[in-house]
């Protein structure tokens, strides 16, 4: 089933919004500004319109591996929901595999599915590594996300240099200390 197209339906929407803060719609430099922002709208929430079984699409392959793996520097880009305003950073996830191993590139198309919705980071933390454990059945995961939020940087307390980390550990890296840090170890940045 194919979705409507509510692109003109959202360009309406900017189009207030651009009416309200006292502008002119019709300005030269604004005329195509509420379909291209309807358009990046839409780009920028796809997530909503994908799932994990499609994502992954049978991406699972037997492995003997039962040690750590690491994916660390997964670019994320996502929408705050209390504002709608961009916070952009960094994820690095780990999983002790039991039989099965991921495809790599699963990796970050499972990062920017959730990324692709309007989010808080702690649950987009929480999203990404309930997802990974789900689809691998690993002995445990380990995701940790570093993030700049616009939110923080360009309105209210306005503090360039501030950076929000978050981690979740599930299985082996919440009740193995050594396994965690382990973990945080690969991850440092020397």
């Amino acid at each position: 089933m194919t979705k409507p197209d509510r692109t003109g339906e959202l360009a309406g929407h900017f189009r207030a919004i651009i009416d309200g803060l006292g502008e002119d719609p019709q300005r030269e430099g604004l005329q195509n500004t509420p379909t291209r922002a309807a358009k990046a709208m839409q780009f920028l929430t796809k997530g909503y319109e994908q799932s994990l079984a499609d994502l992954v699409n049978g991406a699972i392959f037997e492995s003997q591996m039962d040690e750590m793996v690491v994916v660390q520097d997964i670019e994320l880009y996502s929408l705050c929901e209390h504002h709608l305003l961009p916070f952009i950073g960094k994820c690095h996830i780990a999983y002790i595999p039991q039989g099965r191993v991921l495809g790599l590139s699963k990796f970050a198309r499972i990062v920017d599915m959730y990324a692709r919705r309007l989010q808080i980071q702690e649950n987009l933390t929480r999203e990404i590594a309930n997802a990974i454990e789900s689809v691998t059945n690993a002995k445990g995961v380990a995701v940790v996300i570093e993030a700049q939020h616009m939110c923080m940087m360009m309105r209210g307390v306005e503090k360039q240099n501030s950076l929000m980390k978050t981690s979740m550990m599930l299985g082996s890296f919440r009740s193995s200390q050594a396994t965690r840090t382990e973990f945080l170890n690969l991850i440092q940045k020397r």
